[in-house]
């Protein structure tokens, strides 16, 4: 063998030794997938854990529960798969890059509620008091992007400080990703915001953006600027609570739809409405089995609703009498309460219920009212839901007050909602329905698919006192006795115009019904409409009052 052969040879011999060497050395460093997977489930547990002990304890000690307890509470037990729960930030402004905990502040993913995919993002406060940062934002962004493409509900848990100012501006643009979302998403899934603990400036506005928003008492506030700010402005004392806490929100500015005294009766309410409504705009609410019979007569309605127009009466308890075994969920309960609006259940299939309360202000429209019940026909017709309207309604509120806030473009916001609306709609009188307000309250007129009328309804511009007034004013004036001649006019208008048989004679109300088969009727008539296919103009979009 030549020389250069056996060179050659050694080279190889040699380049194989070295490789051989180098495997075994790499195979006593390098761990197996075994080791690897032990390591993996390790570090799964620190994340699941959260921070150290005493941070629990001090979330625990406010009364409040941690993300992930909050999200045990929401879904279907073992059903929750995280997305994302290893990301961290990579910000080293102010000693950050000292500071990179697994998640972010933020636990993100989708689980099963009630055998149904919903979505979630929950802020843990633990972790920079659940301040938003770019690494943060972008979690939510990919957890709502994935419920927009499947289709399914999202539901946030608020428990945060706001922006994190240590990243600055990549901070406020990871809320103009969540808003801007909210709103492409608006009217395609149901959007669900919790508030459990500090929502505060640019924070607040995404829960605002969504279609229902939950307090919990005592630990929630919401605001865009602080007492801090507030006291530094304006020179206004106020706490956190009576600037911002859920009983503000949910009497008097209407921000919060629910509000609750602890966290598991909030998630309970929160499975239960997403037991009301559909996935997304493409289907229809999931029905139940019914248990009450479909031609159950309603005797106790004959009895709740006194046939005088000026006793008041809890409409609630017509409500109940009508719908699936008397259960409803009341939004908006404590604000605007001279109108109702409830979801609930008739044979089963979902309806959104709109209708006066005469126990509050005469069941009278005012703002706040139209307001509530506008964007609560929006919400139905977005997700399919039928709408029924109780109607006994006395007018629109008088005042210079109402006139001044503009009780016109407000009360026009109902108007336009009900117009806009393509879902199945079905009107009852119940009682009184004058003016404006009872064409703005679904009437035939604006659309209504199916118009009835109990056997005491009044259906005029305005009650009979007011018109006899104004159409025999000067009859009743010029009268020896104005006192008799006002009666007998006020008669003989109420006979005339407001009989309860004029609506139906021409053609304004399709039948007047017995009360007591109100719960039938509605049934057969929601059934009836159930495929229901509207036209609607080829436009980009309305122009609605605001």
């Amino acid at each position: 063998m030549e020389t250069a052969d056996l060179e050659e040879l050694d080279a190889k011999l040699v380049a194989e030794t070295i490789a051989e060497a180098e495997q075994a050395v790499g195979a006593a460093v390098r761990p197996g997938l075994r080791e690897l997977a032990a390591d993996l489930s390790a570090l799964r547990e620190l994340v699941q854990a959260g921070p150290d002990e005493d941070a629990t304890r001090r979330q625990h000690e406010r009364g409040k529960l941690t993300v992930r307890e909050r999200l045990d509470l929401l879904f279907d037990e073992g059903t929750f798969t995280e997305v994302e729960p290893l990301r961290r930030h990579r910000a080293d402004a102010f000693g950050l890059d000292r500071r990179r905990p697994h998640g972010d502040g933020v636990v993100t993913g989708w689980g099963v509620v009630h055998g149904r995919t919903v979505f979630a993002f929950g802020h843990d406060f633990r972790v920079f008091g659940g301040a938003l940062g770019e690494a943060h934002a972008q979690k939510i962004h990919k957890v709502m992007d994935l419920a927009a493409a499947a289709g399914a509900p999202i539901v946030g848990l608020c428990d945060g400080a706001g922006a994190r100012i240590h990243e600055g501006v990549t901070a406020l643009a990871g809320y103009g990703g969540i808003f801007e979302r909210n709103v492409r998403m608006s009217g395609v899934v149901p959007q669900i915001s919790v508030i459990l603990g500090p929502c505060a400036g640019g924070a607040a506005y995404s829960p605002a953006l969504t279609d229902f928003t939950f307090m919990v008492r005592g630990n929630a506030q919401m605001f865009i600027t602080g007492p801090d700010v507030v006291r530094a402005v304006t020179g206004e004392r106020v706490t956190h609570e009576s600037l911002g806490g859920a009983d503000v929100h949910a009497r008097t500015s209407g921000v919060s739809a629910f509000i609750h005294d602890d966290e598991a009766a909030c998630f309970e309410d929160v499975r239960y409405l997403l037991s009301l409504l559909p996935s997304n705009n493409a289907e229809l609410p999931p029905a139940a089995e019914c248990g009450d019979p479909v031609d159950r007569r309603a005797e106790a309605l004959l009895d709740l609703v006194p046939a005088d127009p000026n006793r008041a009466y809890d409409v609630r308890a017509v409500i109940r009498e009508i719908v699936d075994d008397g259960e409803l969920l009341e939004i908006h309960e404590h604000w605007a309460g001279n109108v109702v609006c409830a979801l609930a259940r008739l044979d089963g299939h979902v309806a959104g219920i709109v209708a006066n309360q005469p126990l509050v202000m005469a069941g009278v429209l005012d703002i706040h009212a139209s307001e509530k019940a506008a964007r609560f026909v929006q919400l139905c017709d977005a997700f399919n839901i039928p709408l029924v309207t109780l109607v006994d309604v006395p007018g629109f509120l008088p005042g210079a007050d109402q006139e001044s806030n503009g009780i016109i473009r407000h009360g026009a916001k109902l108007l336009y909602a009900y117009c806009n609306a393509t879902v199945p709609r079905v009107q009852v009188i119940l009682r009184k329905a004058y003016g404006g307000a009872y064409i703005v309250m679904d009437s035939r007129s604006i659309g209504a698919d199916l118009s009835f009328a109990w056997p005491a309804n009044e259906i005029a511009v305005m009650g009979a006192e007011g018109a006899a007034n104004v159409i025999f004013r000067k009859e009743i004036a010029n009268s020896p006795d104005p006192g008799a001649t006002r009666a007998r006019k006020i008669e003989e208008y109420r006979s005339e115009l407001m009989h309860p048989y004029y609506a139906a004679e021409r053609g304004l109300v399709d039948d007047v019904i017995d009360p007591a088969d109100t719960r039938e009727v509605l049934i057969r008539s929601l059934a009836m409409l159930r495929q229901k296919h509207a036209d609607t103009p080829e436009r980009k979009h309305g122009n609605q009052p605001v």
